[in-house]
């Protein structure tokens, strides 16, 4: 019931029971109840996603902690480079942006967290690479096991306008206390800018953002 609402936006009882495939006293209940506790709003006889929806999407992070890890180095990142600074996670195929703090540039303007991407961002590539075995991601270009190891040797994955003309990225991954990488850290900016140089630059934050992460799981950063 809450991805029709979802994907309709606002709707009426009559179209949501019919997406669902639920009479429609069975979606009127389902949906009072939602609507009671927050999930949903009445609106005019429709229906559209509540506020908790909104509170309990803010809380979602996809490893504990990376949030509060990641605030402050992103940040400094920012002001260091002055470009667009994000964290980026692999989901279900594709690069879901999990965090973005704008740079100075207005170009990227249109980029902002909760965005879903294909795979090959540079945020996407970094992560796969790392991958063993490699998610589902369909048929791989044929050069792809050359640039992963090109990749894993580097540490760092760059994209040059392979997907937004105007629009140059690198990432680094984030990595917990197993040594596995839990998401990525990217910059993106203009095709003006030396990408090499703004990666050591993420690659130094990415230490910062992970050895945080690694001292939240083995209480380091608890006072002795």
């Amino acid at each position: 019931m809450l991805e029709a609402v979802g994907r309709a936006g606002e709707a009426g009882l009559t179209r949501l029971a019919s997406d669902c495939g639920l009479p429609k006293t069975t979606a009127y209940r389902l949906l009072e109840q939602l609507a009671d506790l927050g999930a949903l709003e009445r609106c005019h006889g429709s229906y559209r996603m509540g506020l908790q929806m909104f509170h309990l999407g803010c809380r979602w992070q996809p490893h504990p902690g990376l949030r509060s890890a990641a605030r402050e180095p992103m940040r400094r990142l920012v002001e260091l480079t002055g470009v667009a600074v994000g964290i980026g996670v692999l989901s279900k195929g594709q690069t879901l942006i999990v965090e973005w703090a704008p740079g100075e540039s207005e170009l990227l303007a249109p980029l902002q967290s909760g965005m879903t991407w294909p795979w090959s961002t540079a945020a996407g590539k970094v992560l796969v690479a790392a991958a063993c075995p490699d998610p589902l991601l369909g048929p791989l270009p044929a050069s792809w096991r050359q640039e992963a190891a090109a990749i894993r040797d580097r540490g760092v994955a760059f994209n040059r306008e392979e997907l937004v003309a105007g629009v140059c990225c690198a990432a680094v991954p984030l990595y917990e206390v197993g040594g596995a990488p839990v998401a990525a850290l990217c910059v993106a900016t203009d095709p003006a800018h030396h990408l090499e140089r703004l990666a050591d630059a993420a690659r130094r934050t990415g230490r910062v953002i992970s050895a945080g992460l690694r001292g939240r799981r083995t209480g380091g950063n608890r006072p002795a």
